[in-house]
Parts: structure tokens; sequence; C-alpha cells
């Protein structure tokens, strides 16, 4: 809710309204930014927010004007956006963070097996890789096509010997989101832990962490946020087993900031921040987290599907090839990956930006570079007719 009491900022208001869009997201005002899936661009209110603190911090010791409500308040609205308990929210930052501390602190024995996707996204396949050394097998999901993950895919690698099933809420290049909630209750009751990178829907879709053990989102993408603050979901009845491998002075209880002759962890998700927060990071994701929470979520997911139907509509019809340009509502996300044959996607790509919309460059294990668009609610219909323009005035 803004300040003073005023209205709440409403979806269709903002794509009404070039004024109100422009003020809330300065990045219209030059561009067609089309690449969330990557960094997004900072909204008004979030670097209005950073700013302030920073200013403020100026004056004497930097924690004294956040702390502690600014903790308090951010867990909050973190627990809201995710419906979740304060206590199983930790302020960690990156994505990669948040998995190493589940790779490096789960209980594995030597024999168990962990279950990754290898075309996921790196920080969600090196960290478990790497469980090799401790003597942890890894086991790869056979998906029928790139980046399609489904259920069966997933328990077909099960065995007596599987401790942990790590996935991504949604592929990063395909856009594919994965239906993630029944497998998640079958695993879950089964004792087997499922981790989530949740970056790529965190803030704009549902993201049901009932049946979760760990999930680990940076703000930098969909959730308009800066880089480097982000959240740690640890379900409650996992924090006991779940061994903090980051010790500090903010983690391990020591009265008077005097080391303890014994390690002593805080409560709740507490336990796996160890040091000093960033602070400015925090209250720049707070106020994203805020303007998220203001929209609304379901509203963000269906405008962007409606986007999503734009898009794979606009870029069939001038034949480009599109990566599953039939999915359900159901699996359908905010990224859409094209490209069209032999043709320079690179050259397309820096082409594209030098006329002001901007999009990402990606490839796959071949080699093969797709462009990947996604739009976020703020982006108007206005913003993929000039994407469309440009691609029917480059001689195609």
């Amino acid at each position: 809710m803004r300040g003073g009491g005023k209205e709440l900022m409403k979806l269709e208001e903002i794509l009404r309204d070039e004024t109100v869009r422009q003020r809330e997201f300065p990045v219209t005002k030059e561009s067609s930014f089309l690449a969330h899936a990557g960094d997004c661009p900072l909204p008004a209110r979030v670097a209005r927010a950073m700013g302030e603190y920073a200013l403020e911090a100026t004056l004497g010791d930097q924690e004294k004007p956040v702390f502690p409500h600014l903790l308090t308040d951010t867990r909050s609205a973190v627990a809201r956006l995710l419906e979740v308990s304060p206590e199983e929210v930790a302020m960690v930052g990156p994505t990669s963070l948040g998995l190493n501390l589940v790779a490096s602190g789960f209980p594995f024995r030597r024999g168990d097996n962990a279950i990754i996707y290898f075309d996921d996204y790196p920080s969600n396949v090196y960290p478990w890789m790497a469980l090799a050394d401790r003597g942890v097998k890894v086991r790869f999901i056979h998906a029928r096509a790139w980046g399609r993950v489904k259920p069966h895919d997933i328990l077909e690698q099960v065995d007596e010997q599987t401790r942990l099933v790590a996935l991504s809420t949604c592929h990063f290049i395909t856009g594919w989101r994965l239906d993630y909630a029944e497998v998640a209750k079958e695993l879950d009751a089964q004792g087997i832990a499922v981790c989530l990178d949740g970056i790529q829907t965190v803030g704009v879709f549902s993201t049901p962490l009932k049946h979760i053990a760990f999930m680990a989102s940076d703000a930098h993408k969909w959730m308009l946020g800066p880089c480097g603050a982000g959240i740690f979901y640890v379900r409650k009845d996992w924090q006991e087993k779940l061994r903090p491998t980051v010790l500090g002075w903010n983690n391990v209880r020591c009265p008077g900031f005097v080391a303890s002759e014994k390690i002593e962890f805080r409560s709740g998700a507490h336990r796996y921040e160890a040091g000093s927060h960033n602070w400015t990071g925090m209250v720049g994701m707070k106020a994203a987290i805020d303007l998220l929470l203001e929209v609304g979520v379901d509203a963000i997911s269906q405008e962007l599907l409606r986007k999503r139907t734009l898009m794979v509509s606009g870029l069939l019809a001038r034949g480009f090839e599109v990566i599953e340009p039939e999915m359900t509502k159901r699996n359908a996300s905010g990224i859409v990956s094209f490209r069209r044959g032999h043709e320079d996607m690179e050259s397309l790509h820096a082409s594209l930006e030098l006329k002001g919309v901007i999009t990402s460059l990606r490839a796959n294990r071949a080699g093969v570079k797709w462009i990947r668009l996604s739009p976020h609610f703020y982006n108007t219909d206005g913003d993929l007719d000039r994407l469309f323009e440009c691609l029917s005035h480059r001689g195609f």
C-alpha cells in the first residue's frame, strides 16, 4: 500500500495511463524492456527506497535506521507472498547461496542419491554434482523434450536411496513451468525432500510450498528487486535437519558478541543467516515485494499469460520457430524463446537493442542460439508491437 493512505496501484491503471507507467517504471521512457528473466530494471519506488536509506545511512550507524523492523517486516512480506510462516524465511541473498546451503547441509549418507535435471540453470546443477565428493550419486531426469520436465520423468528416477530432488519451477529458456505440486506431495510422503529454484516464478506465479522442503530465489528478475537480495525458505520440520554450514555471529548465539564454548544456533530460519545483512538490498526487495502484493500475483500471472499468447502468435506469423508454442496455462510462463533457421540470432539480438527493444540471448547445449523474451506486467501491447515492427523491417 502506498504511503499516506492512497489507493492501491492497479494493473489496469499502469497499462492505461502512460504517465503513471513511466513514473513507476522509468525504463519505459527509453525502451521496451523484455528481459526480466535475466536482470530487471528497478522500479522507481524500489530505487527511491534504497536511495533514501543510503542517504540516511550517511548520518551514523547504517544499521540503526532499519534494525530490527526491516527484518520483521520483510519476513512478513515474503511470508504473505509465499503463503508460509515468517519463521520459515531466511534472508541470505543469491539463489546460488541458498541452493548451496541445502547441498552442503543436507543429511546425506554415502550411497544416497539426489535427482536433478542436467539442462537446468547451472546454479541448480553444480551444487548437486559436487556431492560426488561425499559419496552421493546424482541421477538425471530424462525429459522427453528440452526443458519439458514432467512429474513422471521425475518419479521414474526415484529409488530407495533417493533422498532429495532438486527442481526449478520454470525452465529459464524454454519457459516450461513445472507442475510440481502433486509430485512434491508424493515425494514428501516418501520422506524425499524437494528443493526448488524459484527465481523464474516467485512474484509472478503462485509458488505453493506446502510439500516443499527448501526454496531459494533472488530478487533481481521477476521480483523487480536488486541483485544479491533474496529469499531462502526452509520448512519448519526441516530446520533441525538441515545443518547450517556457514557460521557467524548472527546465526550462532553469542551473548554480548562473545564466542561461547558451545555452538547453539538461533531458532527458525534465522539459523542460516550467518553474518551482517545486505540492508540496502533488503530495503529494495521489501519495496519490490510490496509492489507485487499491491498489484496482485494472480493479476500479474494472468497478464503474463495473455502476453505470451500475443508473443507466440506474432512470432509464428512472422515465420519464427518458437519453443513450446502450444503450452497449456498450467505449464506456460512469461518466457518465450524464438529463432529461425540458420539466421544470425546474435546479430538480431544486437539489432533489437539498438532499436530500444531489450531481449536476452541464450543457447542450448549444442550452441544453438535463441532470443528470449520475458516481458513483465507493466509492459504494454505497444511494447510487443514495437518488437514485431523491428522484426518485420529487418529484411525478414
